[in-house]
């Protein structure tokens, strides 16, 4: 890596954990603004995993302009942190925008990325317009008829990270339903750390986002790799530990409230996983109802795998019971992302 590189990511990243413990502060103080939110800036893919429910091959990027308005929203909520996912969000044209307005208003942004679409010239681009975090998940060491996000395809883009990003860089390999080998996880795992990369391990859940427990050679392997990521910026983990066993969690999930799914549509939800609930507009979705959903109890939580919005949450866990019943029934996730995307349920981490 070069001295420079090397330089930049040390001061972005001393500058990042600042704000970090900022938001942290600021998110124990106060229970009234959204900690985290993924934002969809488009729900087309390069790519087809066959466990995935979160792209299609044929949606076109959301306007520059609209999702401006959006972040321009979600920054008067006083939201602290906003990753852009999709689909594959590097498809969009002008994502340098949109991560430099997130910036603009103080946000600290994050993105998750397939790879494949990576650059030195892309990574630069995303330097200068202030990203501070980037997450790739990668399934296997060799591409098969599940994932084509294998180790041997991603090296030379994980090389290129290395040598350009001045942004936290985050590997995440999988365990669970789909994956052949899960020796894999551990390959890719060291990969990471060789490249001086944080990584972290994910487990392979159903269409509606509930636990499948881990054989007990995948407990260990998943046990090896929460080992190794103590240097990862997601180190609130712990509850991955029952969900590797099938066991279900208790802990208050506040989606809705201080968690907030944005799909391309627009439309509030309260997870990845739970798209269509409450599936309100952003720009009609009010304090009252963030207060109404951070009370409320969600039915799917005990078994949910859904690791961004359990970790974000673990900041209210300690209080504030949650004492109302959903106005009406999530949906599960097969009738809610067919009916909002036309996509099919399958498995995804």
């Amino acid at each position: 890596m070069p001295l420079s590189t090397r330089t930049r990511r040390r001061l972005r990243s001393a500058r990042t954990r600042l704000r970090e413990l900022r938001g942290v502060v600021k998110g124990l103080v106060s229970t009234r603004h959204p900690l985290l939110v993924h934002i969809i800036p488009i729900r087309r893919c390069n790519l087809a995993c066959t466990y995935c429910n979160e792209f299609d091959d044929f949606s076109k990027p959301v306007e520059t302009a609209e999702m401006l308005r959006r972040i321009d929203r979600l920054a008067k909520m006083g939201t602290a942190v906003m990753t852009i996912s999709g689909g594959e969000p590097l498809l969009h044209p002008e994502l340098d925008q949109i991560v430099a307005r997130m910036r603009g208003h103080g946000i600290l942004s994050g993105m998750i990325t397939n790879g494949y679409l990576l650059t030195a010239e892309r990574i630069e681009r995303l330097n200068r317009a202030g990203l501070e975090y980037l997450q790739i998940s990668i399934d296997n060491t060799m591409p098969d008829e599940v994932s084509k996000k294998s180790l041997k395809v991603l090296d030379q883009k994980l090389k290129l990270l290395a040598e350009h990003a001045v942004f936290q860089v985050n590997i995440n390999s999988v365990l669970g339903s789909g994956v052949k080998n899960p020796e894999d996880a551990l390959a890719v795992a060291h990969r990471a750390q060789e490249l001086g990369f944080t990584s972290t391990v994910g487990i392979l859940h159903d269409g509606q986002g509930q636990l499948k427990p881990l054989g007990a050679r995948e407990i260990e392997i998943f046990e090896e790799i929460m080992a190794m990521g103590k240097r990862s910026f997601s180190r609130i983990n712990g509850f991955q530990h029952n969900i590797a066993r099938g066991k279900p969690n208790d802990w208050r999930c506040r989606a809705g409230s201080r968690y907030l799914y944005i799909c391309e549509d627009g439309l509030v939800h309260y997870c990845s996983q739970q798209r269509g609930y409450p599936g309100v507009p952003l720009e009609k979705y009010t304090a009252e109802d963030r207060r109404r959903e951070y009370f409320t109890r969600k039915e799917c939580a005990p078994h949910c795998t859904v690791s961004c919005v359990q970790q974000i949450c673990v900041v209210d866990n300690w209080r504030d019971p949650q004492t109302l019943k959903p106005a009406a029934a999530p949906p599960s996730s097969s009738e809610s992302l067919v009916q909002l995307t036309g996509a099919s349920s399958r498995p995804q981490h």
